[in-house]
């Protein structure tokens, strides 16, 4: 309850989430689901505590019921040319 003695209800969702390095071995985090939600830190935890505030920020914006519904990660294999 709030200080007006109203009920509030939190949804909680579970998004996917890509985690990457660049050459300087920061870590670059993306969330697919949300249209330009990114964010990156120098540590792993860095990196997932802003992408959690991040996707908050993201969530206000986007009706959660008109996300996609996530299916799966492949990764597919390329052969460049010698």
């Amino acid at each position: 309850m709030n200080a007006n003695n109203t009920i509030i209800y939190m949804k909680t969702i579970h998004v996917p989430i890509l985690i990457e390095t660049d050459e300087d071995g920061i870590f670059i985090v993306s969330c697919p689901q949300f249209k330009g939600c990114h964010t990156y830190g120098k540590t792993i935890d860095e990196a997932l505590a802003r992408i959690k505030e991040v996707i908050e920020l993201c969530s206000e914006d986007t009706p959660l019921d008109t996300l996609n519904t996530f299916v799966g990660f492949r990764e597919v294999e390329i052969v460049q040319g010698a």
